[in-house]
């Protein structure tokens, strides 16, 4: 479904967050294609030493999947967008894939070592969903939120996240400030850098998957897409062919209190 600029300044907060939520599972395969993944030293970072059963909540299409399973892990995946689930499956078909909910997670109790959140914390009601997690989690084991985002320490970077917002009133994908949680300790937070390989067409694209782009009208998406285009075609970093883009992950770990 889409909002025009007139029918989003008529909408609550509450409203226009819900829509945004939702607005993924339509776009799913452009999104598998052009999200782009997490640093492996961030994972590093999350994973408790010896993990074996790890679980991927609201895991999407599998962008974060993707990483663990190539470590050889039993990676559980958990999502609730049955369209988004069903892309995960056809990319990793080997991966346990399941329809379920950060407040309400299809797994046994004290059943995996880690639970890793890509891109997706901000959406869960964040009390009941920690509660959750830390019954399937082990005692000792690690819960990981983890946010790809543009890195705005580089001026062109910034001025780019500012063209491509256009008129957008909502909130972006940020870190979710984690709350003290009896069965948590202490939340610890460190920031990653890397860059995805780009062209001009697929950072557009990318940018498309967002959910501000997702639930914008047509007339909407095309008037943004045409100044993003102008502005890397004018900008040296950019404007001839394949280039770096600068992204930070910045991650929350907490690890399960073991009584």
């Amino acid at each position: 479904m889409t909002i025009s600029v007139a029918e989003v300044t008529e909408l609550s907060d509450a409203e226009l967050w819900a829509r945004r939520a939702n607005s993924f599972g339509a776009h799913a395969e452009l999104y598998a294609r052009y999200r782009p993944g997490y640093p492996s030293d961030a994972i590093d970072w999350v994973l408790p030493e010896g993990a074996a059963d790890v679980l991927d909540l609201a895991a999407g299409t599998g962008k974060l999947t993707e990483s663990l399973a190539v470590r050889g892990l039993n990676v559980t995946a958990v999502e609730p967008d049955e369209a988004m689930l069903e892309e995960l499956r056809k990319r990793f078909p080997s991966v346990k894939a399941v329809v379920g909910s950060a407040e309400q997670i299809p797994l046994p109790d004290s059943s995996t070592d880690a639970v890793l959140v890509g891109q997706a914390f901000h959406w869960f009601d964040q009390q009941p969903a920690l509660t959750e997690i830390a019954r399937v989690l082990r005692p000792g084991g690690m819960l990981g939120a983890l946010w790809n985002h543009e890195d705005e320490q580089v001026t062109w970077v910034s001025t780019f996240d500012k063209v491509a917002r256009g008129r957008d009133r909502g909130s972006r994908a940020q870190p979710a400030p984690f709350s003290d949680h009896p069965l948590f300790g202490p939340f610890e937070r460190q920031v990653f850098r890397h860059t995805v390989r780009h062209t001009v067409e697929s950072l557009t694209a990318m940018v498309g998957t967002h959910s501000h782009m997702l639930v914008a009208s047509p007339e909407e998406r095309q008037e943004v897409n045409q100044r993003m285009r102008a502005y890397l075609l004018a900008q040296p970093e950019t404007k001839a062919g394949e280039f770096d883009f600068p992204f930070q992950t910045t991650v929350f770990r907490g690890k399960r209190v073991t009584s």
